[in-house]
């Protein structure tokens, strides 16, 4: 008997929802975006409240638009954008802050102080991660030190923590389920990937009092129910997986070696490690793959903060295009010799540079740069930011066969092309791009049944297309020498 799941994909610029069957075919879909605030140079928030609202009528518009009841779903799965940092009063459920977005550098300063204190290597250590703004402690930690109260309320048990999946379901549930999951957790720089528990010894370091913190869960569970009142029926919530996982989850990424990159507002790449947590030695991150049945499996993560945000960028900064979509068409009229770089730094730069002060710049203009080149420019910068990732994974000892591709930009045809073109090894899109919701439906039917095994949900994964590469050796060292320029006169700062 075919079963519907409802997946939750909570994003950095907008919340979805969709509705798949047990064949993995998606039945319903509803998006809503949310407003973005920039406080401040390198500040990113969003306002925790409009999170849930226009999740909560996202899902409603899923279930309307597969043309079902909410009684008719079997279960619910949550994936989000990861690190996010929420903290929310126990006794009504309301944030104390805007919720501090994954890509906000206001703590750089102070993770500074922490490396200069020779802390790193113990941190990475116990958690896959480097020092960095963009993991949830110190995020979590300014909150606790610059909002009136707030520490003292957290000593006495009354403030919550949660990155966005805790949120929504302590909503979902009407403060029922205070949980994670060890995808989610390994973000926070709070917890042990090897223990699997929160780390006492780093909840000191940030100064959090561990009575915040949601219980960590595989990423099948039960985590609950849906309060009925919501959506008129109570809803088995069984599945929460960080959104990147989620992604290598859709694709199916289970063996160790095989390797997804999303490209969303940023761009991710994780590669399968299996039962071993590898630590990187240029600039990669150790996470958590997923954890079924109390056993865990890992992955080797590279994080680019500007994938999609450098598009939306020059759409709606520069005015550039009326559309994203445009761009495709506007960079096949250009030279494939392009000499013009652009670095998308606007808030730092991610893996392997890690440099969260340096800043966007465009070097190689001339008097004949124009439109076509500048959002050519942007385009590539997101092959050239992966042929990053995959110098830092190749250096770590790590072979790539091939690269499973999704997300709102694996629909343009050129920067697929293209990517495979820098990274000389065939790219593969699948029929179903939306891996990463996909993934979120998965891990919840795996635990009521609606999907048998990992094997039985591989077995559903189709090919779209495979771009190979097209271009010689001296072409593809030209342009990577290029970018590599363009870097180290962003890093330094050269005016």
């Amino acid at each position: 008997m075919n079963k519907h799941i409802l997946a939750i994909d909570q994003g950095t610029t907008s919340s979805r929802a969709l509705v798949f069957n047990s064949n993995g075919q998606q039945e319903g879909i509803s998006r809503q975006e949310f407003t973005q605030f920039f406080p401040a140079d390198g500040w990113v928030e969003h306002d925790a409240s409009e999170i849930w609202q226009t999740t909560l009528a996202s899902i409603k518009g899923a279930i309307a638009d597969a043309k079902i009841h909410a009684r008719d779903l079997d279960c619910i799965g949550i994936t989000n954008q990861r690190e996010t940092t929420i903290v929310w009063n126990r006794a009504n459920g309301q944030p104390i802050y805007n919720a501090i977005v994954w890509q906000d550098r206001r703590t750089s300063k102070y993770c500074q102080e922490l490396k200069q204190q020779g802390l790193e290597r113990k941190v990475q250590k116990k958690t896959g991660l480097l020092i960095d703004p963009y993991f949830s402690a110190t995020k979590l930690r300014w909150i606790l030190e610059n909002i009136p109260q707030a520490r003292d309320q957290a000593k006495l048990g009354e403030l919550a923590f949660g990155t966005v999946d805790s949120f929504l379901l302590w909503h979902l549930t009407a403060g029922k389920s205070h949980c994670t999951d060890a995808t989610n957790a390994s973000r926070t720089m709070l917890f042990n990937i090897h223990t699997q528990q929160w780390d006492d010894e780093l909840l000191e370091l940030f100064d959090i009092p561990a009575c915040m913190l949601p219980t960590v869960k595989d990423c099948s569970d039960e985590y609950g129910k849906s309060n009925s009142q919501l959506l008129g029926a109570e809803i088995p919530i069984t599945g929460i997986i960080g959104d990147q996982q989620a992604a290598a989850f859709g694709q199916c990424c289970f063996t160790s070696g095989l390797a997804k990159s999303t490209y969303g507002t940023g761009c991710f790449f994780l590669l399968n490690t299996g039962q071993q947590a590898v630590t990187s030695r240029n600039g990669l991150l150790t996470t958590v793959a997923y954890r079924l049945n109390g056993e865990t499996s890992y992955a080797i993560e590279g994080s680019i903060f500007m994938a999609g945000a450098t598009m939306q960028w020059v759409r709606d900064g520069l005015k550039l295009i009326k559309s994203i979509e445009e761009s495709e068409a506007l960079a096949s009229e250009t030279s494939d010799d392009l000499n013009v770089y652009l670095v998308p730094a606007f808030t730092g730069l991610g893996a392997p540079y890690w440099d969260p002060d340096a800043r966007a710049a465009i070097f190689g203009m001339t008097r004949d740069t124009g439109i076509n080149e500048i959002v050519t420019a942007a385009l590539l910068s997101v092959c050239y930011q992966t042929r990053d990732l995959i110098e830092a994974v190749s250096a770590d000892g790590a072979t790539l066969a091939n690269l499973r591709v999704d997300g709102g930009m694996a629909r343009n045809n050129y920067v697929l092309q293209k990517l495979a073109d820098l990274l000389d090894c065939e790219v593969h899109r699948p029929e179903i791009a939306e891996t990463t919701a996909l993934g979120a439906a998965y891990v919840a039917g795996l635990q009521t049944g609606a999907f048998e095994s990992l094997e039985a949900i591989t077995s559903q994964w189709q090919l779209d297309q495979v771009f190979t590469p097209s271009k010689p050796p001296s072409w593809r060292k030209a342009r990577y020498a290029g970018w590599l320029n363009a870097i180290k006169r962003t890093t330094q700062n050269i005016d």
